[in-house]
């Protein structure tokens, strides 16, 4: 058994977190933190997780926490930074929900995130935690940037086509959607039910959305050169999910069953990541509630662009779920163990 503290049990992410590890049979959780409701049991706060949830909720500097062998920072931007060097120094495993060590560059951090960072010296201990392209360096990190959920639908939908050269990188759009969970249960005008019912938006359009140098540095990454992306996200009026509908321009004529193709190939063996069969467009209730990204390919022949959809849970393949992922391939854990459980449906 392993032993695990959540720090920031409270919010969407946090709860949701607290469910996968309450199931998971080799992990213990020995400490769970909140500033708003410390002292509360998380079964009164959430009263869904019930008799799961009986640990009484602490402050950050309780000795427990540290008790823990890893800790997962489910907090604001910032905070990992304050938290990550005594975790590391005390010889624990850190998995970070937040921004603070996904950004390589630490100028780009502090340019996009309006704060200067603070641990650059630990910047080149972090991992990206992507199982399905950093699985090797994961199983061996001690601190690990869980990824953003738009980057995580984002990235499993193109990579194939950059690393077979199929498109003209600077072509690349990204139309993307989610629902209002992934905005955090904090209060905030632009979430409420009367906002956001019967109401279609998108946000943080032109380059200037937070996830965009997140989702360009891992891009570069696999297309061996500086890639920009049009990304646009959206908020749509439902609770879980995200769906990204990706474009770009073909460099070279692919027909649709030789691209759907080529992305079976590309994931084969992947646990999480499903491709729809030629013709197939998945939705987001297909993966509701599950660890899965699934996609799906099409080509239009008359503009010669390639057209990819790419949906997860954003709480579960693009948060919580993910970050267990993380958590088994560091403890040598098979990688499903505790996220193996079919689509919430309906």
């Amino acid at each position: 058994m392993v032993k695990v503290a959540v720090v920031g049990a409270t919010g969407y992410v946090g709860q949701e977190l607290f469910r996968l590890l309450s199931r998971h049979p080799q992990v213990e959780i020995v400490a769970a933190t909140s500033e708003s409701y410390q002292g509360q049991p998380l079964g009164q706060v959430y009263p869904g997780l019930g008799d799961y949830a009986p640990q009484v909720l602490l402050g950050l500097e309780d000795d427990r926490v540290m008790a823990a062998e890893v800790i997962f920072t489910a907090l604001p931007h910032g905070a990992a930074l304050e938290i990550a060097p005594g975790v590391l120094g005390r010889g624990k495993v850190l998995i970070d929900f937040g921004a603070d060590f996904r950004l390589r560059d630490p100028a780009s951090y502090a340019t996009w995130y309006r704060h200067p960072h603070t641990e650059r010296e630990l910047l080149g201990q972090a991992v990206y935690g992507l199982p399905e392209v950093y699985r090797r360096e994961i199983a061996g990190a001690r601190l690990i940037a869980n990824p953003g959920c738009y980057p995580t639908s984002a990235i499993l939908g193109i990579r194939p086509l950059l690393v077979r050269g199929l498109i003209d990188p600077d072509s690349l759009i990204i139309d993307a959607k989610s629902g209002v969970s992934g905005a955090g249960r904090s209060l905030s005008l632009g979430v409420h039910f009367c906002e956001v019912n019967e109401n279609f938006k998108a946000y943080s359009i032109a380059g200037t959305h937070r996830h965009t140098p997140e989702i360009e540095q891992e891009l570069s990454v696999a297309a061996g050169r500086n890639v920009a992306v049009t990304f646009t996200p959206h908020l749509v009026p439902m609770t879980r999910g995200i769906l990204s509908t990706i474009y770009a321009k073909l460099v070279e004529p692919v027909d649709a069953v030789r691209l759907n193709q080529l992305y079976r190939e590309f994931y084969a063996g992947e646990k999480f990541v499903q491709v729809a069969g030629p013709g197939q467009l998945p939705q987001t209730k297909e993966v509701q509630g599950t660890n899965n990204c699934r996609l799906g390919t099409a080509v239009d022949e008359r503009t010669g662009r390639v057209v990819v959809v790419s949906v997860i849970d954003n709480l579960v393949k693009g948060a919580a779920g993910q970050a267990v992922q993380n958590l088994n391939l560091v403890c040598g854990f098979p990688e499903a163990r505790g996220l193996e459980f079919p689509t919430l449906y309906p």
